[in-house]
């Protein structure tokens, strides 16, 4: 291959000992480049969008204010409910409900936002090159991810309920399909592994990841004391409840940890009043003046002013480091908190989209072993034959334990519990075990856990 250069520079490298390049280096585009080079070749990255509620809603309102990406297809379990979510976007891309992939082909090639019921469906239309889930429910999220990778397809995961149950299974199959399987940007757990990656690239130490609670914790919360509040934020009660008794805390927490190996440090975390400007004093050592037993944890705050923010606990492992932070009042030393004031949920998603049809990349994934599990407190007493509902009803809510510990106390996950047959009395305010519910064998988050156990258990026995 002839040499690529100058002469002069050429010589010059030569004088001075340097190697000539054999090629030159290849510069990628952004990510905001590279979408306006899809959309004025008329080749926009297109999105199958599986849920239409709040979350759905968002990113086809999203999508419609940016160009070289868009939704051609969405699964819901009303596709005529599809039209008043697109109506709030783009008018002009008008939803056709379709009943099989050569239909929904027909309509996107028609410039048609094809309207479908079924999942399996949707990841078959080869028009589409990432899929997102944003269903909410851990079952779905399974059926959806899993027929996702089968496609062929990359997978968005909004589900943080599904990711922490099997996210570790999805993203080695994903692997082995040689597509891309990773959360969305824009939620907290993204947010944070954003900071988290940041510090660790400069070689900062990691005390404590976590989050400000949006809502009043309150952990007996049950749907009907919520819904005049859901119906004025537009929520589902069921999801405001989950934000209210810190299942969504424990759930986003323990997405963090088991991607950023970090871990409850005691089990359902500390959740102090702990002020933005001292975080960095409540997360560290006891033995310096903090609530920490050890460093590498997950936790949060309830105080005023961190919420909708999220933030890393960092040390600083040099003298000249630590001049530098106090020098440009990020705190004084060793310990500093570096924050972010807002995340913006489903509104930055389409963007993980993209950068994974266009670079390949992931916002983040748990590792092949996860840290941490979310276990099932109860709220109130629950007998036997009772069958247990939803994350954010009436039944128990999120507790956040390290992995090991969840094991030794053999804790149902909450992404198996609803729909889990009681079979013994379990107390209020006790830990639900596989042994007193048993998960519903029929669903697909069953059998996909199962298959993430033993996988785990294959590489911790190495």
């Amino acid at each position: 291959m002839p040499t690529r250069g100058a002469p002069c520079e050429i010589a010059a490298q030569r004088l001075i000992g340097i190697p000539p390049l054999r090629t030159r280096p290849i510069l990628r585009p952004t990510l905001e480049e590279a979408l306006h080079e899809r959309h004025r070749r008329g080749r926009p990255v297109r999105i199958g969008l599986v849920g239409c509620g709040q979350m759905g809603t968002d990113i086809l309102v999203q999508t419609s204010l940016m160009r070289g990406i868009i939704v051609v297809a969405c699964a819901a379990t009303r596709p005529e409910n599809v039209a008043a979510a697109v109506a709030m976007g783009d008018t002009a891309h008008r939803p056709r409900v379709v009943s099989g992939v050569t239909e929904a082909r027909q309509a996107i090639r028609r410039g048609e936002l094809a309207a479908l019921t079924g999942i399996g469906t949707l990841c078959q239309i080869p028009e589409v090159d990432v899929v997102i889930d944003a269903t909410g429910r851990p079952n779905a999220g399974a059926e959806v991810a899993t027929a996702a990778i089968a496609a062929g397809k990359h997978m968005v995961m909004m589900n943080v309920e599904a990711d922490i149950t099997i996210g570790a299974w999805l993203a080695a199959q994903a692997r082995r399909k040689g597509v891309v399987y990773t959360l969305g940007a824009g939620d907290e757990p993204s947010t944070t592994m954003e900071i988290i990656r940041f510090a660790r690239t400069l070689g900062y130490g990691i005390v404590a990841a976590g989050k400000g609670k949006n809502n009043a914790f309150r952990i007996d919360a049950v749907p009907d004391d919520y819904r005049a509040e859901a119906a004025a934020r537009n929520m589902n009660p069921r999801m405001l409840v989950e934000f209210v008794d810190g299942s969504k805390t424990a759930v986003e927490m323990t997405c963090i940890g088991n991607a950023a190996g970090l871990s409850p440090d005691v089990p359902g975390m500390h959740g102090p009043a702990a002020p933005l400007h001292e975080l960095q004093n409540y997360f560290r050592p006891k033995a310096e003046g903090g609530l920490l037993s050890r460093k590498g944890v997950v936790d949060f705050s309830i105080a005023k002013g961190v919420a909708p923010g999220v933030f890393v606990v960092v040390e600083a492992p040099h003298p000249r480091i630590i001049e530098r932070f106090d020098d440009l009042h990020v705190g004084k030393g060793p310990y500093y908190a570096l924050t972010k004031p807002y995340h913006l949920t489903s509104l930055e998603v389409p963007l993980t989209a993209a950068a994974a049809v266009l670079f390949g990349t992931t916002e983040m994934v748990s590792l092949p072993v996860p840290s941490g599990e979310v276990g099932c407190m109860t709220k109130r007493d629950i007998e036997p034959g009772e069958t247990l509902d939803a994350i954010g009803e009436t039944c128990y809510r999120g507790f956040a334990l390290e992995r090991a510990d969840a094991v030794r106390k053999d804790a149902l996950p909450i992404g198996l519990a609803h729909g889990a047959k009681v079979v013994e009395r379990i107390p209020k305010g006790a830990l639900i075990t596989r042994a007193a519910a048993i998960p519903d064998k029929s669903l697909m988050i069953v059998a996909l856990r199962r298959k993430q156990d033993a996988m785990v258990a294959r590489l911790t026995a190495r």
